[in-house]
């Protein structure tokens, strides 16, 4: 069975860092893209970051540019996000998400396997 365990998430004063992790079990991790995706309060849930079965490509949305980095360690079967300089409209809850392939996409449609949600508050 399948499961993706987030942690990391709590609160940050804005301009702070944190660092959410997501440990995969269940399937081959090297062989899928990996996501992240949030969904701030009484809002939709929003792409942020996928990162290939490679590593080598990596896409961000626009907002998270420059502020955030999804990395991965295919040995530990563990996904990363590094969030610095965190403002209030980054709270939300953080999911991790297996895509259906190897490659990256933006789509939540693209994900068959979601963790639980870790969350992430930014005070101002």
């Amino acid at each position: 069975q399948v499961q993706l365990v987030e942690s990391g998430g709590g609160l940050v004063q804005s301009g702070g860092s944190l660092r959410l992790s997501c440990a995969a079990s269940g399937r081959t991790f090297s062989g899928y893209a990996m996501g992240w995706f949030r969904q701030p309060p009484g809002k939709e849930r929003e792409f942020v970051a996928t990162i290939s079965r490679s590593g080598l490509s990596t896409r961000y949305a626009d907002s998270m540019k420059g502020r955030f980095t999804i990395s991965r360690d295919n040995a530990k079967n563990t996904v990363y996000l590094q969030m610095n300089n965190l403002k209030p409209e980054d709270t939300a809850v953080y999911f991790c998400a297996f895509a259906k392939g190897p490659s990256v996409s933006d789509s939540g449609g693209m994900y068959d396997y979601w963790g639980q949600g870790t969350q992430v508050t930014v005070s101002s």
